[in-house]
Order: C-alpha cells, then structure tokens, then sequence
C-alpha cells in the first residue's frame, strides 16, 4: 500500500499457483499432441499444434469464467479468486500462439498483408455454413490482449476501478466471439459432432452457472428485501454470527458488503479492496484497520479510508444492531464517508 502506485512483488503462493498452471499447460499440450498424432498419423505438426494451443485457451477460457460464480455459489472457490488475472493471461498468450500460427500457416504466403487477408479472403459473409470463422477469432484475440495488457494492478489503480472493470467486462463479448469461431470453423471441417457437442455442453454450462449464481443472489436479495425496516434497513445477520474482529460477507443489491464487529461495535463497508479487488470481508481487524488478506491495504472500519498518509477509500454502509441483530441500510456512502459505528450490545 503507498500513496503512489508500488507493485506488489511474486509471495510464495504467486509462485505455486503459477508453477501448477504452467505444468497443467504443458501436460494438457503434449498430451493433446500425443492424442492427435495417435489417432491421426497423416496430420502435421503444424496443424497439431494450432488445435493444441487453440484448444487449451477455450478450456481454460471456460475455467476463468466459471471461478466467478462457483465462487458466489460456494464459498469454498474463493481461493481460486486469487491470481484469477494469471490464468486468464496465461489462456491469452495460447490463444495468441493459435492465432499466430494459424494466421502464418493460412495467410502468410500470399500478396495480401496476412492480417488483411484474414477478413477478406474468404468473402461469404451471408453464408453460415460458409461464413469466414476467422475475423471472429482475431477480434477475440484483440479484446483478450486488451485485458492481458490491463490486467497488472497498475492499471486498475490509474484506469480507476470502475473503468478497469467494465474493461475487462469484454471477457464476454470475446467469450461469444470464439464460440462462434469454434463453431463455425467446426461446421466447415469437421465431420465428427463429438466438437459441436462439447462446444455446446460447454457454454450450457458457462451460461448456467451464471443463471444459478444471479438466481441465488436474487432470492437472497428478495428475502432481504422483505425483512426491510421502515427506514429501509435490511436485517443481514445475528451480532453472534460475526466472529470478533473478523466479517460475515452479505449481499445487498447485488454489492457485497462485509460486515464487521470489533471493539464491542459493528461496522459495515465495501467487500472490494481498492488495490486488486482483493475480499475484505475475508480478513481480519488488525491493529484496527480492516486489513485485506491478499496484500494487507487497510482501512478504517468506520470510514473506509486508509490510515494517513494513505489515500485509499472504500464505500461505507450505515448500520443499526437491535435486540441482537445487524441490520444495514443498501444503498453505500461515498468511498472514505465516516459512519457511526452500531453498538454491538444494541
């Protein structure tokens, strides 16, 4: 945490987490190698190697996407949040690898620019059987470089939070694009319908964990909703379910809130920490900030602001305790706004 932007170097857990993911990379390739050469032995290794690299980055394309909400419908995925950025990075430069390849294989021995040639070569854009599957691809691969070059914390810091995440919002619209490419490129050259089953099982099952995921928090926020009080507060929990100096994680509107007891009194911010939207609401009080267990930024509980001469803010909430339970109002304060604290006892 600084005043100005500082990076935060590689801990012992970065370097674990990023070794597994390199060793499952290089299994699943010489696997998927050793597959195709077993069971085609007239295929190239050229051609081998584009489905490999191509075929690595939509796995891994749909693990990125399914940590999210597998961690909202269970908690026990949380862990799988952190360094989420590396595997999607990772899934990029496979992907940038299948595109290279395929561009320099298709496209390079002709008078056009390759690039050029990738959206012109094959003209039958009102065709579907037919329809040139590889410009779908390329944008792909344009949007995935946009968040790859994005992803270290020094733009999240300078591009603002909301900025950078609508950003890096466009994993979906890249995520559209390649299953179209996939798809295509699949009813053009495959006789097999093992790919379009698997292409499709694995959007089916992108689509529906978000669906479960937004339809368990619309119904906690229902329930919610309905326990309002007169002034708009929402019952969250019991005082006795907030372990001291520690957080219970609730959802309001579909903002997560940590709420946290301290000291005899109960305070309620933001979940997201400013630095790389690490959960607050999964550390801990110490020395008497909220301190985030990725990186240790901290804050005051009952201002979201960091201890000077830090400048980091987080929304605050307001927070009422009676007859033993925690009640917090939905809509936040501005980010560093003071709220007086509840009374745990109240």
């Amino acid at each position: 945490m600084g005043v100005a932007y500082r990076a935060v170097t590689w801990n012992r857990q970065k370097r674990i987490y990023d070794s597994v993911i390199a060793a499952g990379v290089v299994s699943f390739l010489g696997a998927f190698l050793a597959l195709s050469f077993a069971l085609r032995p007239g295929i190239t290794f050229e051609t081998a190697l584009i489905r490999a690299l191509g075929s690595g980055a939509l796995l891994l394309l749909h693990v990125v996407l399914s940590i999210g909400p597998l961690s909202r419908l269970n908690p026990k995925f949380l862990p799988l949040l952190y360094n989420r950025r590396h595997l999607g990075v990772t899934m990029f430069f496979l992907a940038l690898g299948h595109g290279a390849f395929s561009i320099l294989q298709f496209h390079s021995l002709g008078s056009i620019n390759p690039l050029l040639s990738v959206f012109v070569s094959n003209p039958n854009y009102l065709s579907i059987s037919q329809f040139p599957f590889q410009p779908l691809g390329l944008i792909a691969l344009l949007i995935l470089f946009l968040m790859a070059a994005t992803s270290h914390d020094f733009w999240l810091a300078n591009l603002t939070p909301p900025v950078w995440k609508a950003l890096h919002m466009g994993v979906y619209l890249a995520y559209g694009l390649i299953v179209m490419h996939v798809a295509l490129g699949v009813l053009q050259s495959e006789t097999s319908p093992f790919l379009a089953a698997a292409l499709a099982l694995g959007a089916v099952w992108v689509v529906g964990l978000h669906l479960a995921a937004a339809g368990r928090e619309t119904g906690v926020d229902r329930e919610l909703r309905a326990s309002a009080d007169e002034a708009g507060y929402l019952e969250v929990c019991a005082v006795g379910d907030i372990p001291e100096d520690r957080a219970k994680i609730v959802c309001l509107s579909g903002e997560r809130v940590a709420v946290f007891r301290y000291q005899g009194k109960v305070s309620a911010v933001s979940n997201v920490c400013q630095h790389q939207n690490g959960p607050l609401g999964e550390g801990r009080i110490v020395d008497g900030c909220i301190t985030c267990p990725w990186h240790g930024y901290q804050y005051l509980p009952d201002s979201g602001a960091s201890p000077p001469p830090f400048e980091e803010r987080i929304p605050t909430f307001n927070v009422r305790v009676r007859q033993g339970k925690v009640f917090v109002h939905p809509h936040p304060n501005p980010p560093g706004t003071r709220v007086e604290p509840a009374d745990a006892a109240g």
